[in-house]
């Protein structure tokens, strides 16, 4: 959501901002709103002073004894009169809100200009593409030779999109959570959370997920809606909160399952759990003062590094450009790692800075330790990292000629102590 305060002092400026994204200027409409709600606000204002004077005026002539019928039909006027401006305050403001709940957050300055991903700039990359004397095979051939990954069974049961693991691949799922969970706890400060997967309008609104994105998600039919990321309930934890500064940052983390339902992505990474309407994440959100996102931001995102390249592969730091950039996002990092399966870099985390986007959404704010009122906060949110994906990644990079992966040695304890999955 945007102030529009600043689009009142410089409508101009908004209007570039949103061209930046590649949308039409609105701050004429928007303005004309404005104006018509605070007029129609003001007007209601005075006739509502009126109204006060002439209750004075008939009481007192009540006690005269003076006739007061002129002035109690002025009242009964200026009753309806006002009756009829809350209501046209009320229309112009809901048509502002639905206008400006739609609008997706500004963009940093220093984000790239660029039409869609290919505009996105490579900041840096870990490790050398690996290159191996056998043929890398992809993660669901692995994983159907082992006898791990079964996507039949996962179809009969729940449809396309979906996968069932078994043996040593379940576990290592199971293994890539429980570790990158306890890494983001234990050494970088985050407090462990388990949330609700299912949450009201409320909270998906506070977001960003509503109203715009409501056919990525899916419903049930008591009017909840299943979680697309732990970002979603994590953030939340805030809404209509007044923190003191002294709590901040605050720093939360979740291993969770996600639901996607994956609209407008058909013929998309049909094989394999690429692309999946259930997977599981890790999940950090970070609830700072203006003046820390920033750094927050860099720091969040080096969090997330640090997973991959004790996972053993190779990755890279991509900012995303304008037109890629995310609805709540002011600036985004992914990180990509390499498949050598695919042959390809995949995104496997994303890290965003939004700003105070989403907390003017929750109403989310805090008592700033000097100075007089509450200022809205700013979040931030990041894949710390995707599971299914890490598990993809860590398959395709270890896999061995013979068909076996080796385990990387931070999952080794959460395995048993197995150093590899034997092949089939």
């Amino acid at each position: 959501m945007h102030d529009i305060r600043a689009v009142r002092a410089d409508p101009a400026a908004f209007d570039a901002a949103l061209a930046r994204r590649g949308l039409p200027p609105v701050s004429a409409e928007l303005l004309t709103l404005d104006s018509s709600r605070r007029a129609a606000q003001t007007t209601a204002q005075e006739a509502q002073a009126r109204r006060n004077a002439l209750a004075k005026e008939i009481g007192q002539g009540k006690r005269n004894g003076a006739d007061t019928t002129a002035l109690e039909a002025e009242a009964t006027g200026l009753r309806a009169r006002m009756e009829g401006l809350d209501a046209e305050a009320k229309a112009a403001e809901e048509a502002q809100t639905r206008i400006l709940e739609a609008l997706p957050n500004l963009l940093d300055p220093d984000v790239p200009e660029g039409a869609d991903e290919s505009g996105n700039v490579v900041l840096h990359q870990h490790g050398e593409i690996p290159s191996v004397a056998f043929t890398p095979k992809q993660h669901f051939e692995l994983g159907e030779a082992l006898g791990g990954m079964d996507f039949a069974t996962a179809a009969k049961l729940a449809g396309s999109r979906f996968t069932v693991l078994r043996g040593h691949l379940a576990r290592l799922e199971r293994a890539i959570g429980q570790y990158m969970l306890n890494l983001h706890v234990d050494e970088h400060g985050y407090t462990e959370t388990v949330v609700p997967l299912l949450v009201n309008d409320a909270t998906m609104y506070g977001t960003g997920q509503l109203p715009k994105f409501a056919e990525d998600l899916f419903r049930t039919t008591d009017d909840r809606w299943l979680i697309p990321t732990a970002e979603v309930p994590l953030t939340n934890t805030v809404r209509d909160e007044i923190l003191p500064e002294a709590a901040l940052p605050l720093r939360l983390a979740a291993l969770s399952p996600c639901f996607r339902s994956e609209a407008g992505s058909a013929g998309r990474d049909t094989r394999g759990m690429i692309r999946q309407h259930q997977f599981t994440k890790v999940e950090m959100v970070s609830i700072t003062a203006p003046e820390q996102s920033a750094e927050e931001h860099e720091r969040m995102t080096r969090c997330a590094e640090r997973v991959l390249t004790e996972l053993g592969l190779t990755w890279r730091r991509i900012l995303l450009c304008s037109g890629d950039t995310g609805f709540g996002a002011a600036k985004t990092y992914d990180l990509e790692v390499w498949l050598p399966g695919q042959g390809a870099w995949r995104e496997i985390s994303s890290c965003s800075n939004c700003r105070d986007f989403q907390a003017r959404r929750m109403n989310a704010r805090f008592k700033p330790k000097e100075g007089k009122g509450n200022q809205f906060l700013h979040t931030l949110n990041g894949s710390g990292v995707a599971v299914g994906r890490a598990l993809i990644a860590v398959m395709e990079t270890h896999q061995q000629a013979d068909g076996s992966i080796a385990i990387p040695a931070v999952l080794r304890p959460f395995m048993g102590g197995l150093e590899a999955i034997p092949a089939a």
